[in-house]
């Protein structure tokens, strides 16, 4: 059609004989310009076919998440130092979801980077007992490796205190988060964030509470504000154990959020809090913390996280 436009009107007319009349000549020149119309669409000739020609294919989106880091800076807490995963009240890194060199756990970063890239190009930061507060320290460490994915696990010691009252408040847990992701951003403002929700404290307390070692264990003061006095069921306790509950709900509901401002970060959609922690996947010493199968399924989890299509 566009063919049509080029040999429109111009062409009809010179080839008419000098001693054509005006008004043959305007006619002549209307029947051109009407058929050309007519096959072009209501836009006309001329006008249709400078529009298609001047249109460049609309090029595809460059992807905001690169699926295949070359490298990892885990930051966070116990959970992702592998705390009680190979003995009691010890840190088991080897064993972390994360950057664990176990082959059982098949850790995050020996997915994405083998185990050769891993030892080179993998970093565990997290710290035990470390709450939301240390987290902006944290990633300024991180951003020292210039890695390009760093994962966050941390929030549970932040409602597991001594008494629900000294529970870090949702304002404050915002604040720190908040600030920790522009401490990573003040250097690396590329580099993705994958971040894991905080697991459902009281999942985990329903499931080693049957557990005679795990409740000794407890007594040792893991976790009080959600462990302590585990055999208790009268209304104080469940109300205490679920304003806990409600607290960790509350604090996924600012890592998602928070995360979503951020074009280089992903939240795990809730996907820790919702799992089925059962006993195989609890260590055997606390039965709180994440045993070395449990590592491995958040491990599953992570990967399938860092690198699903979105």
């Amino acid at each position: 059609m566009r063919e049509n436009g080029r040999n429109g009107p111009a062409g009809p007319a010179r080839r008419l004989r000098a001693g054509v009349g005006a008004g043959a000549l305007g006619l002549v020149l209307a029947l051109a310009v009407g058929c050309s119309g007519g096959s072009e669409g209501s836009g006309g000739a001329s006008g249709g076919a400078s529009s298609r020609a001047g249109t460049k294919p609309t090029p595809k989106p460059t992807p905001t998440w690169d699926r295949s880091p070359s490298s990892l800076v885990a930051v966070g807490d116990s959970i992702t130092r592998g705390f009680d995963a190979c003995s009691v009240l010890a840190d088991c890194p080897e064993a972390s979801w994360a950057t664990g060199t176990q082959t059982s756990v098949n850790s995050l970063a020996v997915r994405l980077l083998g185990a050769k890239g891993a030892a080179e190009r993998s970093w565990n930061l997290a710290v035990t007992g470390s709450r939301i507060s240390d987290l902006p320290r944290q990633m300024e460490r991180a951003a020292e490796h210039r890695p390009e994915l760093v994962t966050v696990m941390t929030g549970a010691n932040d409602a597991c205190r001594s008494s629900v009252e000294q529970m870090t408040s949702v304002g404050d847990f915002r604040a720190s988060f908040e600030r920790a992701l522009r401490e990573l951003r003040k250097a690396l403002p590329k580099t993705q964030v994958y971040v894991a929700s905080v697991p459902d404290l009281k999942r985990l307390w329903s499931q080693g509470r049957g557990n005679p070692l795990g409740t000794q264990v407890w007594k040792l003061g893991i976790c009080p504000s959600m462990l302590g006095d585990a055999e208790v069921m009268d209304a104080a306790a469940v109300a205490r154990r679920d304003a806990v509950r409600g607290r960790v709900v509350a604090y996924n509901s600012v890592l998602g959020e928070v995360c979503g401002r951020d074009a280089k970060c992903r939240y795990d959609g809730g996907a820790v809090f919702n799992y089925a922690f059962g006993g195989a996947q609890l260590s055997p010493w606390d039965w709180f913390h994440p045993s070395v199968d449990g590592q491995g399924r958040l491990a599953e989890m992570a990967y399938r996280g860092v690198t699903e299509v979105r």
